[in-house]
């Protein structure tokens, strides 16, 4: 048995490992290669190309290594045509794999692709691009199947790894003593996101509203990770200007921090999902450069953006954007989260629903659906012939 896969962030050598790791426990001669991190490796993926080259994010930036990618696109598709997998699996990075999908499908290549574009809230005319890429979508959500299935998309939802991962919330108290905290005390966890942009576009006023927090609580304490080095120095330097400020500033460990917290502010991504799973209270904001949120904006199809609300299909957390995340409205959203009562409890019911919506065994989940999509497909088996 021989699968393709290719991956091209270190959150889908994550998601992509775990898979490969059930496949095993189907065949247990299989073998794989195409681009993927160290975890994929570890699983016995021959990766074809340095995962890193294909890490590209923002506007500029992939248009400055265009040449390079579709270069490697199209060796990537040389080789597979020349040495036919029972299945290519693209791990997100949309714009690079449904593109090399669609191309081996032609090719009677069975192709799935894990992790679904964000179709449900901008650009929803990809999906006839990927209508014509995909045997099979794999959604780690399930309200993202409805739109693939109106469009005749085969899709099923295998969960989300998150969820299976935070079986249970950590421990307030043994959250704390990890990090060297005192157990007594409210503490307010800031996450103004991991790239160097957004801290520089949300952390100011994020520390802003902390402050005017702590001048309501002098008991109050702020803690901040720091995901990287580069971001460590980054809030350093930016935590230099608020001396006054009772802030923790520690490397990494933001599951850890957002368990230790009684409530959080933090940007919109994925953090958002973790700090739910955690049963944590937030407020969540965002911001972007204007002209980029002028046609976002536009483009948006979703009343929402924080992800525990897109989940809940309502306004279950504060989300503030743009010009409306301001100190002062951040400050009086936190608030009442940090003296409990009924918004916490709704926020807490909210995040036990979303908990169960998730949980789905998603890497034995994902690899069944896989194994099923390659024994269904005519003549799914390694060595099949090419198409002239």
């Amino acid at each position: 048995m021989r699968i393709g896969v290719v991956a091209g962030e270190v959150s889908g050598d994550i998601l992509g490992a775990r898979v490969l790791a059930a496949l095993r426990q189907h065949y247990s001669d299989i073998v794989f290669e195409g681009v993927g991190g160290p975890l994929m490796q570890a699983q016995g993926l021959h990766s074809l190309y340095p995962m890193e080259r294909l890490s590209v994010m923002g506007l500029v930036e992939p248009l400055q290594r265009l040449p390079e990618l579709v270069r490697m696109r199209r060796a990537l598709y040389r080789h597979f045509r020349a040495n036919p997998p029972d299945l290519l699996l693209g791990i997100d990075a949309p714009d690079f794999n449904l593109a090399l999908e669609r191309k081996l499908r032609r090719l009677d290549i069975p192709t799935a692709h894990l992790v679904s574009p964000s179709v449900w809230a901008w650009r929803r005319g990809r999906i006839h691009k990927i209508k014509r890429s995909v045997d099979l979508m794999l959604c780690l959500f399930p309200f993202e199947t409805q739109i693939y299935r109106q469009h005749g998309v085969p899709v099923q939802f295998v969960g989300h790894p998150l969820a299976d991962e935070i079986a249970v919330p950590l421990d307030q108290t043994a959250a704390r003593a990890a990090l060297g905290l005192p157990d007594a005390g409210k503490l307010l966890a800031i996450l103004p996101g991991s790239r160097e942009r957004e801290v520089a576009l949300l952390a100011p006023d994020f520390l802003r509203a902390a402050r005017l927090l702590c001048a309501g609580d002098s008991r109050l304490g702020i803690i901040v990770p720091a995901a990287t080095d580069a971001l460590h120095r980054q809030l350093t330097h930016l935590l230099a200007a608020y001396p006054e400020l009772p802030v923790t500033l520690v490397e990494g460990q933001s599951r850890q921090v957002m368990a230790a917290a009684d409530a959080v502010l933090l940007a919109s991504g994925t953090a958002s999902l973790e700090a739910a799973l955690l049963r944590r209270p937030m407020v969540v904001a965002y911001r972007m450069g204007g002209l980029s949120w002028a046609l976002l904006s536009r483009l948006l199809k979703t009343p929402f953006v924080a992800l525990p609300n897109v989940l809940a299909g309502r306004a279950l957390v504060p989300e503030l954007l743009q010009h409306e995340a301001s100190p002062e409205a951040l400050a009086a959203a936190i608030l009442p989260l940090l003296g409990g009562g009924d918004a916490v409890q709704l926020q807490l019911q909210g995040f036990a629903d979303i908990h169960r919506q998730l949980r789905g065994d998603y890497a034995q989940s994902a690899a069944a659906a896989l194994v099923k999509l390659v024994s269904d497909k005519p003549g799914g088996s390694s060595g099949r012939p090419v198409p002239a």
